[in-house]
């Protein structure tokens, strides 16, 4: 007969197991209520983290512009140039200012065409020596060479440098043209010959009456003047004459002098504070969300009352108060519910009159742009941050909570293995008692 059907007839497993179950559930509930409301804590707390850490990125953006203020560039309509800020490190610093420019050459790639051969004329064997600036290439060209094959043999000593060869076809025939790779006098050309037949002697140009080849464009510098200094250069393209401006002559006409107008650009300024004010208002609402009470239904949110919420509110809004005056000079309102909007006329009218005002107010060592940047940083720092901590806090209880649960599952074992014994000894007691009455009956019967 199975363990449990004898003697009273009691369901042991059964009653046991509802025994223990009435003895575990006021410990695991109070142990589980606890775990439920540190992890919601937890998961409101990294939705806080998150929305400072926006609040943090916002600001580094927002300050770190106030170091390189929005300057843009214009040119007249028709203007004979281009120009674009140059942030290289060389460039030097850009300045709010009028510039005036005057175009009178632009750099030019030499181009030289030997005389009119016809297709697939012979033209001679030898050396041709090409230089360009001070250096120089050697072309051995082979007996029996065309211009097809002398252009093919130039260019691929040459790789692309210094010069390159074509064969252009017109009515009077084909021409061996070289082109100067480099701008400017600097790129001009030099060929000689030298060996073989003497049939490459009629390639040669050294800028003397005794070359043989024809200058089609000549090489020339770019010559531009820009408040009366004057400027020549191998390259339309010049970086260090307008500081931070980088100029791109685009025509010549000596003479016509054009205004280059640098002036204040706070587009970028914009940008930047409207993503702070939009970060700084997101992480309001999430403070207030996270805290708020329902008092109509009684409702309590997950961090309601907490001390590190109402602290992190009044310390984001401690700094709005305190510039509040210079804030509201740039644009910047504060609604009645305490969100921030930024008006960008009236940021405009402002820097127009006083460049540096937002500098002062948002720049790293700013009235707000330093005291902000510290007390988002005693929030967030890995180690010692205010959040990070109490997160590192809550992560343990939660711990805690999962080894009591361990720890009531350990001991509720032991209480169920001691119910059990008792029941079995007790049925035991029982079953030799039954025993001994039936004994006890049939000799009384007999």
């Amino acid at each position: 007969m199975a363990l449990g059907t004898i003697g009273s007839g009691l369901d042991i497993p059964s009653l046991v197991s509802q025994l223990v179950a009435k003895e575990r559930e006021p410990r695991e509930k109070q142990i589980n209520t606890a775990g439920v409301a540190a992890s919601a804590k937890l998961s409101a707390l990294g939705t806080i983290k998150s929305g400072m850490t926006g609040l943090q990125t916002a600001l580094t953006t927002l300050t770190k512009g106030m170091a390189t203020p929005g300057l843009k560039t214009s040119t007249p309509t028709e203007s004979n140039f281009t120009a674009a800020l140059d942030t290289s490190t060389t460039a030097g610093k850009a300045a709010a200012g009028t510039h005036q420019v005057e175009v009178k050459s632009l750099a030019q790639n030499q181009k030289l065409s030997s005389k009119a051969y016809e297709k697939e004329a012979v033209v001679g064997d030898g050396t041709l020596t090409i230089g360009y600036g001070d250096k120089s290439i050697s072309v051995t060209i082979e007996a029996g060479a065309t211009l097809a094959k002398i252009a093919a043999e130039i260019n691929s000593a040459a790789a692309s440098k210094g010069v390159t060869a074509a064969v252009v076809t017109a009515d009077d025939g084909e021409h061996l043209v070289l082109t100067a790779v480099d701008a400017g006098t600097k790129g001009a050309l030099k060929v000689s010959a030298s060996g073989g037949n003497g049939g490459l002697a009629a390639l040669q140009y050294d800028g003397t009456d005794a070359s043989t080849m024809d200058v089609m464009v000549e090489a020339k510098d770019a010559v531009v003047v820009v408040d009366g200094f004057t400027r020549t250069s191998s390259s339309n393209t010049i970086t260090d004459l307008v500081p931070g401006v980088s100029l791109t002559l685009t025509k010549a006409k000596e003479g016509e002098t054009q205004t280059l107008t640098i002036s204040p650009d706070n587009s970028t300024l914009k940008t930047n504070l409207n993503a702070f004010i939009t970060a700084y208002n997101s992480i309001q609402s999430t403070l207030k969300n996270s805290s708020a009470y329902n008092a109509e239904t009684g409702t309590a949110s997950t961090m309601t009352g907490d001390a590190m919420v109402r602290g992190l509110q009044q310390q984001l809004r401690g700094q709005i108060s305190a510039n509040v005056n210079d804030l509201k000079a740039l644009g910047v309102t504060i609604a009645a519910d305490g969100t921030l909007s930024l008006n960008s006329t009236t940021l405009d009218t402002a820097l127009s009159k006083n460049p540096e005002a937002a500098t002062k107010l948002f720049g790293a060592d700013g009235a707000m742009g330093k005291p902000m940047t510290e007390l988002l940083k005693s929030n967030l720092d890995a180690t010692t941050g205010t959040i990070t901590q109490r997160t590192s806090s809550l992560n343990k209880q939660i711990k805690a909570l999962e080894k009591q649960l361990d720890d009531l599952d350990a001991r509720m074992e032991k209480v169920s293995d001691r119910y059990t014994k008792q029941f079995t000894a007790m049925e035991s007691l029982v079953t030799q008692m039954q025993s001994a009455s039936s004994s006890l009956a049939s000799q009384l019967t007999s």
